[in-house]
Formats: structure tokens, C-alpha cells, sequence
């Protein structure tokens, strides 16, 4: 009887876990929009040439063609953060579904091969390809990410213990430092290095309006998709076993997360290149705000995500004007020392 209600037990222990947390994550979702808005428009302001914020707020709602100011605003400024914010948000959203459908405290994009797939993908494109538009550039990531991906858990799959956490992580880093000098070998043999030396370093200046007009509908459909699917990534947190007493269809969740997951991880690194640690760093902050439960960790990491990559770039942007600092630089910086820690942590915990 016991191993009989040990499924709904553990939900029980969730809802008991995330019970008076509900508040934590509105707190972030409504403060956060807010904050993300301010930092925003104080992103767009600054940068090598100052725009007042009159003059910003001017530019959205009375544009005038002929002010240079306006220009910058418009068709410079504004792509890059909203850019920045979709960005974020469908990272560290992709980092929590890994997370919570692998049980694998280390899932990241970045750490799993789907962001150097991605940007292998990208290199054989520009080299045979030239000249694509942005929507098969676009679809080139997504079959790169899905590359990166199978590579890595086929590796980690082999021998005894299956995927295990460590595993995954050690044949993405394999598999991610393979890709990168293909990446490299390609770029450097066809003479296309400096058209993705920036999708290798990673930033948001080159960031359009045709851009965000295709990706955007990709990225937000994903992340509608995996706010509806939350609650059954809840239940497979809890290991496939205890989602299957509760009939939950596993084998179903899994594809679908994997499918949204390809469409984050591709869509992001077509625009801002091989930035990693994002789906790493803030599903773990979200998680610890608001609980174990991904009805909250989700919405609360995309908020987070979107924060983190609008202030990383207008960091990039504010560390050595007029020059710009590589956005994977900075988030490199905080995102090792915690990977780190986690290594640590998953080492003692076996």
C-alpha cells in the first residue's frame, strides 16, 4: 500500500515544498517585467553615442526619420534588447525543461552540445550556402542543435550507468570542443570566418527588425508551449516511474520538450551566437526563489533569462566603449565559478 500511494506522495511533498512560494514567483514575474522594461529602455539610452530618455521616448512614439537620434533608437537599439530579452528567456527556459526532464542538475544548452551544434550548423551554412535568408538560417540551427544534442547523449549513453549527470556533461564537453574546431576548420578552409566569428563569441549588435520578425513567433510559441507542458515537467522531475503511476504519458512529455527545447536552443543561437551558461545559472536561481515546482520555475526563469542577457549586453556594450565586449565573455565570468560549484556538489552527492 505504501509503495502503491509513493506517487501521490511525492506530489504531495511538492505541493507541500512550493506551498506560500506562488507569491515569490508573481513577485518576480510583475517586478521583474518591471524591471526588465526600465533596464531596457536604460539599455537603448546608453551606449557609445548617450540618447537622452525624453529623446527615447520621443523616438517610439513620434518618429522622426530625419533625427539621428531616432534612428539609433529604432533601427539600431531597439532590435538588440528586444532581442537580448527573447534571447534570455528562451535560454534559461530551455536550461530548466533539460534540467527538470533529465533530472540532471547540469543540463544546459550551452553544456550538452546544443549551442556548438547550432553553431556548427551555422559555419557549414555561410560556407556552401551563402546568401540564405534568415528563416533557413533558422532552420539550420534547429537540425544543428539536434545534432549537438544526439551526439552527446549517444556518447553518454554507452557502457554501464547510461546517461548519467556527470556523463552528459563530460560528452558535451567532448562533443562541444569537436564542433567548435569543425566550426573553425570550416570558417578558416572557405574564408567565412568573419561572418560567424560573431555567432562564435557571441552577441546581439548585428540584431534587425527582419530578424526578430521571424524569430520572435518561434521563440514565443515555445515558450507558451512549455508553460502548458509545466506541470507534467513537474511530474517528470520526480523520476519517470513515479510520472508513469500518475499516468502520465512519458514517452509523449519527453518529445515534446526535446522538440521545444530544439526551437529555443536554435532560434537563440541564430541570433546571438554560442552563449552558454544562461540555461545553466538561472533555472537554479529561479528554484531556489520559488520551489520545485516548474509551474513557477518556468515563468519566473524567462523573466530572469530575459534580465540577465539585457544587462549582459548592455554590459558588453558600457565595459570598454566604443569597443564591445563579447556577451559569452561575461556571462562566462559568473557561469564557470557556478558550474563549478555544481561540479562540486554533484561529486559529493554520488
Amino acid at each position: 500500500m505504501k509503495i502503491q500511494n509513493e506517487p501521490e506522495n511525492r506530489v504531495q511533498d511538492i505541493k507541500e515544498r512550493t506551498k506560500g512560494r506562488a507569491w515569490a514567483a508573481w513577485l518576480i514575474i510583475v517586478i521583474g517585467s518591471g524591471a526588465l522594461i526600465l533596464l531596457m529602455a536604460f539599455s537603448i539610452a546608453n551606449g557609445a553615442a548617450g540618447v537622452p530618455l525624453e529623446t527615447v521616448w520621443d523616438a517610439l512614439f513620434h518618429f522622426d526619420g530625419s533625427s539621428t537620434h531616432h534612428l539609433i533608437v529604432i533601427d539600431l537599439r531597439l532590435p538588440r534588447v528586444i532581442a537580448s530579452a527573447l534571447v534570455g528567456a528562451a535560454f534559461a527556459v530551455s536550461g530548466a525543461i533539460m534540467q527538470g526532464t533529465t533530472r540532471n542538475p547540469m543540463a544546459d544548452s550551452g553544456l550538452l552540445g546544443l549551442n556548438a551544434g547550432a553553431g556548427f550548423a551555422l559555419a557549414i551554412c555561410f560556407a556552401f550556402f551563402p546568401g540564405l535568408g534568415y528563416m533557413n538560417v533558422i532552420l539550420f540551427s534547429f537540425l544543428g542543435a539536434a545534432l549537438g544534442a544526439a551526439l552527446v547523449n549517444g556518447i553518454a549513453s554507452m557502457g554501464r550507468g547510461g546517461a548519467a549527470p556527470m556523463r552528459l556533461v563530460l560528452a558535451g564537453a567532448a562533443v562541444s570542443s569537436l564542433l567548435a574546431a569543425l566550426s573553425q576548420g570550416i570558417a578558416l578552409y572557405f574564408h567565412v570566418a568573419q561572418s560567424i566569428m560573431f555567432w562564435t563569441t557571441g552577441g546581439v549588435a548585428g540584431s534587425n527588425w527582419e530578424q526578430i520578425k521571424i524569430m520572435s513567433p518561434w521563440i514565443i510559441a515555445a515558450l507558451l508551449g512549455a508553460f502548458a507542458l509545466s506541470r507534467s515537467i513537474s511530474l517528470l522531475s520526480l523520476g519517470e516511474d513515479v510520472a508513469k503511476g500518475l499516468g502520465l504519458n512519458t514517452a509523449a512529455v519527453n518529445a515534446l520538450c526535446s522538440f521545444i527545447v530544439l526551437i529555443l536552443a536554435g532560434a537563440a543561437v541564430s541570433v546571438i551566437g554560442a552563449v552558454g551558461f544562461v540555461g545553466l545559472m538561472v533555472p537554479h536561481l529561479a528554484r531556489y526563489l520559488v520551489g520545485v515546482d516548474y509551474r513557477l520555475i518556468i515563468p519566473s526563469s524567462a523573466v530572469l533569462g530575459a534580465l540577465l542577457m539585457v544587462a549582459a549586453d548592455l554590459g558588453a556594450r558600457m565595459v570598454n566603449p566604443p569597443f564591445e565586449t563579447p556577451i559569452g565573455v561575461l556571462t562566462a565570468l559568473v557561469g564557470v565559478p557556478f558550474f563549478l560549484y555544481l561540479s562540486r556538489k554533484q561529486r559529493r552527492a554520488l
